[in-house]
């Protein structure tokens, strides 16, 4: 394997995004580091309120104010975003990097038919002829399992069900292949056979053409049939990460054993379903503590100081002074 090759495709280092409000400051991303090879799918999860989002908007360049990032570096191919200028970051965005939205409007323009949108994505970033372009556009509708393609150029917006209109937003993310793609729960709003069924595409599309995918999601379940690793988000930190089979058969963070079992597959038929109890800290307020420890059923002394990321297990990191299953010397 080259030098270049070995590059990851994005590497987070130490990332801090926070909001400066009258309230005060919110560190909503606070020392998060990951990072995502080509081909390789990154599951990102936690509550709401974690921090995932803000995450993938920090890796973006599309914070709004008050939100600021304050440290760390954004490493695409080697090069890092957070030191480009707003003109270098629109090149890349939609081009070798691009995001798909919760809601596939903020993507989709209510009164343009799907053709003039994705033909104008495709000149905005490619030296290719107008019928190149609507040819592209129509493949790639193709590629997202959309039946009758042409048809669905000649459509508006709101002539699509939700499902048809996310999957016609993924192919305009999909358009040019991007390098890295960041996906904000994209599906949760869809029912479950449709939610599967672009799930699998989106996976050997990210497969087939080399793209590393972050898939910002609070449902454990779309994670375990998506990705190759996982990062488990709480109040602002990564908690947990490694590849998805290790943490989502033997979790090391109470945190992250706490969301395995509350979800119904995990609980007995007729039995009230486990919780995690408590609530999540405010982050204009968060104790010198570990966050976690309020609601931690493992918490002890060492726990009034927030723990460091720790590899307890090769390739398991934890932010955890006493992780589950870790037998302490």
């Amino acid at each position: 394997m080259s030098a270049v090759t070995a590059i990851p495709t994005l590497e987070v280092r130490h990332l801090r995004t926070h909001f400066f409000t009258p309230d005060g400051v919110l560190p909503a991303v606070d020392d998060v580091s990951l990072s995502v090879s080509r081909g390789r799918i990154l599951g990102l999860v936690g509550e709401s309120g974690s921090g995932k989002s803000v995450t993938g908007f920090s890796i973006l360049g599309m914070l709004d104010s008050p939100g600021r990032i304050v440290g760390g570096q954004v490493l695409f191919q080697g090069r890092d975003l957070v030191t480009l200028d707003k003109s270098a970051l629109r090149q890349l965005q939609g081009n070798r990097i691009a995001m798909i939205f919760q809601d596939p409007m903020m993507t989709l323009n209510p009164v343009l038919r799907i053709e003039a949108q994705m033909v104008d994505a495709v000149l905005a970033h490619s030296k290719v002829g107008r019928h190149q372009a609507r040819e592209l556009a129509r493949d790639t509708l193709g590629l997202m399992g959309i039946a009758s393609p042409e048809e669905r150029l000649q459509a508006y917006p709101h002539q699509l069900s939700g499902g048809m209109r996310q999957r016609v937003a993924i192919a305009i993310a999909m358009l040019h292949k991007p390098d890295l793609i960041i996906a904000d729960e994209p599906t949760t709003a869809l029912d479950v056979t449709i939610q599967a069924q672009i799930l699998a595409e989106v996976q050997k599309l990210a497969r087939s053409h080399g793209t590393a995918l972050i898939w910002i999601t609070h449902d454990l379940s779309v994670v375990a049939g998506l990705a190759d690793e996982v990062a488990v988000m709480y109040a602002g930190r990564i908690v947990e990460q490694g590849s998805v089979d290790a943490v989502l058969d033997a979790p090391l963070h109470p945190y992250t054993q706490g969301l395995i079992g509350s979800l119904p597959g995990n609980n007995r038929r007729g039995q009230r379903l486990r919780q995690i109890p408590g609530m999540t800290p405010n982050l204009l307020h968060l104790p010198p503590s570990c966050a976690f420890a309020a609601r931690c059923e493992r918490v002890a002394q060492e726990c009034l100081v927030a723990p460091a990321i720790s590899e307890p297990l090769p390739g398991r990191l934890v932010r955890c002074f006493h992780p589950v299953g870790v037998q302490h010397g």
